[in-house]
């Protein structure tokens, strides 16, 4: 890719904007050690534990962590990247309309040409926030959060009231 074509310009309207990073999922070979391992180093907020699974509140954003049998084996298999567009069902339909394998509905997973798993959630429907006026500079006043988001972030003190 040319350095200008890297470049955007987010004046223009695009079919379907990314705009951040919702989450990271990793694999890990022992829940508990990987949480007392994260506990040690990193202060944060246990949203939700089930036995091979948990995530660390990061503010509006969080890391997932997943244990699997044998600890991870593919190095790939099962870790990734929460990407928030503007609009994952416009996303989806596109995808879909260029012969990508994805699912009609529910969650939306893709993987790019170099094997990398991206998670694609939609930024009406999740804690990540971005400010009124970055939104504004990226041409997306319109975007609003849906009413559960809305309490989810009113829940932990993040909803700006």
């Amino acid at each position: 890719m040319s350095r200008a074509a890297a470049i955007v310009d987010y004046r223009v309207l695009m079919a379907v904007r990314a705009i951040g990073i919702n989450h990271v999922a990793f694999e890990v070979r022992d829940l508990d050690e990987a949480l007392e391992w994260w506990a040690r180093w990193f202060a944060f907020e246990l949203r939700g534990r089930r036995r091979t699974m948990a995530w660390l509140d990061l503010g509006d954003q969080f890391v997932a962590l997943s244990e699997v049998a044998d600890g991870p084996g593919d190095p790939d298999g099962g870790r990734h990247v929460g990407l928030v567009v503007d609009d994952k069902e416009a996303l989806r339909a596109t995808l879909r309309g260029a012969g990508e394998e994805v699912g009609r509905s529910g969650s939306l997973r893709v993987r790019d040409p170099s094997g990398n798993l991206i998670e694609i959630v939609d930024y009406r429907d999740v804690q990540f926030s971005k400010s009124d006026a970055v939104l504004h500079g990226m041409g997306l006043d319109s975007l609003e959060k849906s009413p559960s988001a809305v309490e989810e972030l009113r829940a932990k003190g993040l909803a700006g009231e």
